[in-house]
């Protein structure tokens, strides 16, 4: 269990919900198949096969929201409604209207439905109640906050709000790379894209960031808005201008870690999600440091 694209938020230290009032809490909203007429069912599953619905190891929460969504292209729909719409011109002498054609649209949609392939996906959360951290697993935005909406509903009041830093990621990391120095822990790697007042945006790709070029792009106004990253030989990422974590890799002496002989799949996937969350977990708290800290009055 490794995650590969962090979206943070953060709850209070401490978060006073219990394993055992998550789970009732998740049971009431887990995930239902969809019905004939249904274009997409949401709900909570099982993070591993068979397991609860929250995985608790060392006091550490993994959640999982499963979507299923029926694959229906709306060209289909439209071929299909065009067939029905020509049958009836030749049978009764006369044109189909566009709020008729509207009409067939949307009849040849729910007959389709039932027959429509069915695609499955899973979004992983994890939950640090002591340290007050909820980290979704999302390469997207739009996905993680279809994650929390859920979870809010599921979880009354629940006090998640996105990580807000005292200095901003985009100054920070423009900083560091105009001074050629990463903060405490980190290296700054050679994947880099910047930014123009006007949108104009430079990238640079396994490109070594001490030239002069990167200098005077900087000189003349534009801002890092993304940075590749590794933290402690262990983990590489790149940081976004909207304190996003992407692209995670945990590299080969963190891997060879989780290589201990474990007796299952089970065994191993305690072992795997163990580490993650660990590791993860330090390296947030050297981010925040590296960024200023938190900021004190979230807006």
């Amino acid at each position: 269990m490794w995650f590969r694209n962090l979206q943070l938020y953060r709850l209070p230290k401490n978060w006073a919900s219990t394993l055992s009032e998550l789970e009732e809490q998740l049971a009431s909203l887990t995930l239902q198949p969809c019905s004939a007429s249904e274009l997409q069912s949401i709900g909570w599953v099982s993070p591993s096969a068979g397991g609860a619905l929250v995985h608790a190891v060392n006091r550490q929460w993994l959640l999982a929201l499963g979507i299923e969504k029926k694959l229906l292209p709306a060209s289909v729909v439209k071929q299909f409604a065009n067939e029905r719409a020509k049958a009836i011109e030749e049978t009764a002498g006369r044109r189909v209207g566009r709020k008729e054609m509207r009409e067939l649209r949307e009849a040849m949609t729910l007959e389709l439905l039932p027959r429509a392939f069915i695609q499955r996906r899973s979004t992983y959360g994890w939950i640090d109640p002591i340290n007050g951290w909820l980290v979704i697993d999302a390469a997207a935005p739009a996905k993680a906050e279809e994650f929390l909406e859920h979870l809010r509903k599921s979880v009354d009041a629940l006090p998640a709000r996105l990580l807000q830093v005292t200095q901003s990621p985009s100054a920070a990391m423009t900083g560091w790379v105009a001074d050629g120095e990463a903060p405490r822990g980190f290296t700054l790697d050679q994947d880099l894209e910047l930014r123009s007042a006007e949108d104009a945006t430079v990238r640079y790709a396994k490109h070594p960031l001490e030239g002069e070029e990167i200098r005077q792009h900087i000189a003349d106004g534009k801002v890092v808005t993304r940075l590749a990253m590794t933290w402690g030989d262990r983990i590489s990422f790149v940081l976004n201008e909207k304190l996003q974590v992407k692209r995670l890799a945990f590299l080969d002496i963190l891997k060879e870690q989780s290589d201990v002989q474990a007796e299952n799949e089970d065994e191993r996937f305690d072992i795997d999600f163990t580490l993650m969350s660990g590791e993860v977990a330090r390296l947030l708290d050297d981010l925040l440091e590296g960024l200023g800290g938190e900021l004190e009055k979230p807006v």
